[in-house]
């Protein structure tokens, strides 16, 4: 049996290896030693031994003078396995019913399909008075609050979201202020929209620090979601589309994200 103390080494020396890889982000995907060094809280001995390591296990590649390092295809397989794995219905679930537990409203997750956005999964409020959409259901991503808070992130052409919009009874003007106003608040709001008496609010999550997932709404009657309730679901669900962004491996804020 190995000693304690060698235990304790090799324990170190994934914690540092791991925090070398965790150093490079979507905008600092090529970072060269002195960078690092800044990243990392390693004498350079330490890092240099550290990189051969990685290197020689296809964690990293470098390449140019001053030498560069980028992850390599061991991480890409590890990524591949990984995201072959992912179902974001059953990621959801738990963070979906802390939500529904916590309103009694019907909970529901959405992904987009091109113009459309499909519900994936859904938990149906037990109130007598409700609204539900049903897993599969797909509507226009144009429409509802479940859509806007997908496409504000999306950031469509003019073109397209013109031909998206052209048999709604909006303005390109006053929807692309709405989509501003989806990303400056962090989640969107309908009332009346797609069906009468019905308020719903939606918030994005992410795949990645740039990529749009879908989204998580709520949706209840008029009666019952009055302005403090919404402000209330509003915060669940932010806080909630930041716990489902992390579990799809999303670690950064997205840049466009208020």
């Amino acid at each position: 049996m190995a000693k304690p103390e060698k235990l304790a080494d090799g324990v170190r020396a994934v914690d540092r290896a791991l925090e070398i890889l965790m150093a490079f982000t979507a905008a600092d995907y090529e970072l060269s030693v002195a960078e690092l060094l800044k990243r990392v809280d390693l004498s350079r001995p330490t890092l240099y031994r550290l990189l051969y390591t990685l290197e020689q296990n296809r964690f990293l590649t470098s390449a140019g003078d001053p030498q560069k390092f980028r992850l390599g295809p061991s991480v890409a397989h590890l990524s591949h396995v990984w995201t072959s794995s992912l179902d974001i219905s059953a990621l959801a679930q738990p963070i979906m019913r802390n939500i529904w537990e916590s309103t009694g409203e019907t909970v529901a997750l959405f992904i987009p399909q091109g113009a459309y956005r499909m519900c994936i999964a859904e938990l149906p409020s037990l109130h007598p008075l409700s609204f539900k959409r049903g897993v599969g259901y797909k509507e226009k991503i144009v429409r509802g609050a479940s859509g806007r808070a997908i496409l504000a992130y999306l950031s469509p052409s003019q073109e397209l979201l013109r031909e998206y919009i052209s048999d709604l009874p909006v303005t390109l003007k006053t929807y692309t202020q709405e989509l501003e106003a989806t990303r400056k608040r962090g989640y969107a709001i309908s009332q009346d929209e797609l069906i009468e008496g019905a308020v719903a609010v939606a918030a994005p999550f992410f795949s990645s620090a740039d990529q749009i997932a879908g989204s998580l709404a709520v949706f209840g009657p008029g009666v019952r979601m009055q302005s403090e309730k919404i402000a209330n679901i509003a915060a669940l669900l932010q806080t909630a589309g930041h716990q489902l962004s992390e579990a799809l491996g999303c670690l950064e804020k997205p840049a466009h994200s208020k």
